[in-house]
């Protein structure tokens, strides 16, 4: 018997630890939580606690990734000097037109995550930008998902591109740019068994589309009666069975494997960015476009089918276990870490509520007053929350319920990408930079 529970825990062990190897997509597998690990770091600038540097070519936003050896990333280069835009939310921001006629370049890279050398790159199109994008977007805001098997990288406008890990290209599906709000695209992909799902919501033709991840053969596609939205979709895996979480303006939809809707849920903000996550046997569903009066976040429960909608009145009812008309955020996707649920607000506020009930464990603190804004998600491990600003300054908190800033750690260059963390390792980008820090100690 005592055997057996050794062996037993043994495998748990390596489990925990062969999935703390891998960050295989945004936000990794759970939502930005990592294994507690005393190998990552607390503290860390430009050369204290870094292995090392990678100058990363061209501009983008997507987030880095890691499977065994390897990081990808994606970016576009463009003749000339890299041009940062202004940091912080701002109204009105000017749209970059298409009228270069200079040839950009979307690039696919592999980083030997030892040594930070490049292992190989692939440059995927060579021509001239096809749509407008907002002045602090990139043409490389989605980021690549990989099975272990291959890696994909999508590229709104352009289209979906599938390598083994060695770099050799397998399938491509061209994709002609739809017409978007102006700012460009940022719904990243989701891999889920031989499956791969993509959403693409614009203001032509939004849909839900699944592909083979073999051989990219169009597996379905479902219309979505949406306009333009950056939130990447969230396959939700509980004991009643599997679906595709999609947020949007108009509703949040669930799909079963086959495209159909399972359940809808209306009330959402006008413009739609952060990710569905789930935690505790709930789903949680954030929207907080800053111009709305109701920013809603949403703990939904499994089971779900048909209108879930909240009655004028109604904070929950039979399938929402707690919702709160004020929390929802712009752009960060919240976390859960233990029993919190953390809400980074985009101007440098956090706020934590109890995960499983929604009561208010504290009101919004600040964080800082200094920094510019707030793009990238937080992130959790080893007792503490990591908030990454559009500076480059990481804010490091206390996990639980008192409000503390530990410390600051600060890179010195704009940031909007959300870090991975694999291997011992954090892996941060900056605008110009892939840094891989660790805690050398």
């Amino acid at each position: 018997m005592f055997r057996v529970s050794v062996i037993a825990t043994l495998i748990v062990f390596s489990l925990a630890w062969a999935s703390a190897d891998q960050w295989p997509q945004f936000r990794g597998r759970n939502a930005g939580v990592a294994t507690d690990n005393p190998a990552l770091p607390d503290t860390w600038n430009r050369s204290e606690n870094v292995f090392w540097t990678f100058d990363v070519p061209g501009m983008g936003w997507s987030s880095p990734i890691v499977w065994n050896d390897l990081i990808f990333i994606t970016s576009v280069i463009k003749p000339g000097p890299i041009e940062l835009p202004e940091k912080g939310f701002y109204a009105g921001s000017p749209i970059q037109q298409t009228g270069t006629t200079q040839a950009h370049r979307w690039m696919l890279y592999a980083v030997d995550l030892k040594t930070g050398r490049l292992r190989w790159e692939r440059e995927i199109r060579r021509s001239m930008p096809l749509a407008p994008k907002h002045e602090k977007n990139t043409y490389a805001s989605e980021t690549p998902v990989t099975d272990g098997e291959r890696i994909y990288a999508y590229f709104g406008g352009v289209g979906l591109f599938a390598f083994d890990l060695k770099g050799n290209p397998l399938w491509s599906k061209a994709m002609d740019p739809l017409k978007m709000r102006g700012w460009g695209t940022g719904a990243s992909p989701v891999v889920h068994r031989n499956r791969l799902y993509l959403v693409n919501d614009n203001d032509e033709q939004s849909s839900l589309t699944a592909f083979d991840t073999r051989t990219g053969a169009l597996v379905w596609r479902t219309p979505r009666d949406e306009k333009s939205n950056w939130s990447t979709p969230f396959v939700w895996e509980h004991e009643l069975g599997t679906e595709i979480v999609t947020t949007g303006s108009s509703k949040v939809r669930s799909y079963d494997l086959n495209g159909r809707v399972k359940w809808e849920l209306a009330g959402m903000t006008t413009l739609h960015v952060p990710t569905p996550f789930a935690k505790h046997g709930l789903l949680f569903i954030s929207s907080g476009f800053l111009a709305d009066p109701v920013r809603p976040v949403y703990a939904v429960r499994p089971g779900a089918s048909g209108d879930v909608s909240l009655k004028e009145g109604e904070t929950s009812n039979r399938f929402i276990a707690w919702s709160n008309p004020r929390l929802g955020t712009y752009d960060t996707s919240a976390l859960v870490y233990g029993d919190y649920y953390y809400t980074l607000m985009d101007r440098g506020f956090l706020i934590c509520h109890d995960a499983k009930t929604g009561r208010e464990i504290y009101p919004r603190q600040r964080i800082t007053a200094e920094a510019s804004g707030f793009t990238a998600s937080p992130w959790a491990y080893n007792g503490k929350i990591f908030a990454l600003s559009e500076d480059g300054d990481t804010f490091v908190m206390r996990a639980g319920p008192e409000f503390k800033i530990l410390g600051t750690n600060s890179l010195g260059e704009m940031a909007l990408a959300t870090p991975a963390i694999a291997q011992d390792s954090l892996i941060i980008r900056t605008a110009t930079k892939l840094y891989r820090i660790g805690n050398k100690r």
